[in-house]
């Protein structure tokens, strides 16, 4: 388990002098401005498309002079570094842009043109969030497994869940339940669920039911659906081509997934 700081949920990781320094200390002068790099409670897991990330906090710390002095050009070196890491806010980041240039020039454009350009560019932005991060990246099927699940008497999770953080609250509580698994993958091999769907009685109501990923000793969730007081006696998670929770026609299985 990681230490953390008496008293809080901070999990501290890293201590080091910010980027900005390194001329400055490659003249034997010390640095001015430190980065400290920390979590809150567990390091939280998100993927989007092909990106998998831990999301961690980041709190500067140096001379206000130094600071105030670096702000202009830093951000913008700060910026670039975050859209290289994630290249679908990149894309979303970069459709607005060019919906700005589009504004710009429809006094020479008739509108009916510039109501089509805008049209483009917003489907291009739709398709570029629902398919993820997939547009450069094949991956060949080496087989299919199905896995048929009869129902077990309900558990209380043990495992810290990476990107729901009430669901941690919620086991602690005693309101959270394992229905059904886990079974057994191989972790050598990367998997997407085609499909996800499970029987419940019709008078059940006002629950939340989620696939989960084991990643590691934690679990990470694939999807979720909240069932009101009205719904199917068969419900889907996860259809072919789109997931109900992150809306992406692919749901890829951490790395080294050992079960679900």
């Amino acid at each position: 388990e990681m230490d953390k700081v008496p008293g809080t949920e901070i999990i501290l990781y890293r201590f080091k002098p910010n980027s900005s320094q390194k001329e400055r200390m490659g003249n034997t002068k010390d640095p001015l401005y430190f980065n400290l790099n920390f979590f809150d409670g567990i390091p939280e897991y998100h993927r989007v498309g092909t990106t998998e990330m831990f999301v961690a906090f980041e709190l500067q710390i140096g001379l206000e002079a130094e600071v105030n002095g670096l702000r202009e050009d830093h951000l913008a070196y700060e910026e670039g570094r975050i859209l290289k890491a994630q290249p679908l806010l990149k894309a979303y980041k970069e459709a607005h842009k060019n919906l700005k240039e589009v504004d710009a020039i429809t006094s020479s454009v008739p509108s009916t043109l510039t109501e089509k350009s805008e049209s483009q560019d917003d489907m291009k932005l739709i398709a570029a969030v629902l398919e993820g991060n997939f547009s450069n990246c094949k991956y060949r099927a080496l087989d299919q497994r199905e896995i048929d699940g009869k129902g077990t008497a309900p558990i209380s999770p043990e495992r810290l869940c990476l990107n729901n953080k009430r669901l941690n609250i919620w086991a602690d509580q005693r309101k959270a339940m394992i229905l059904d698994g886990p079974f057994e993958l191989e972790p050598s091999r990367r998997y997407s669920v085609d499909m996800m769907s499970f029987r419940v009685d019709t008078r059940i109501a006002g629950i939340s039911v989620g696939l989960f990923a084991y990643f590691g000793p934690y679990v990470v969730q694939i999807s979720a659906l909240f069932l009101g007081y009205d719904h199917e006696e068969e419900v889907s998670l996860i259809k072919p081509g789109v997931n109900f929770l992150t809306m992406e026609s692919i749901s890829m299985l951490p790395p080294q997934c050992d079960g679900v």
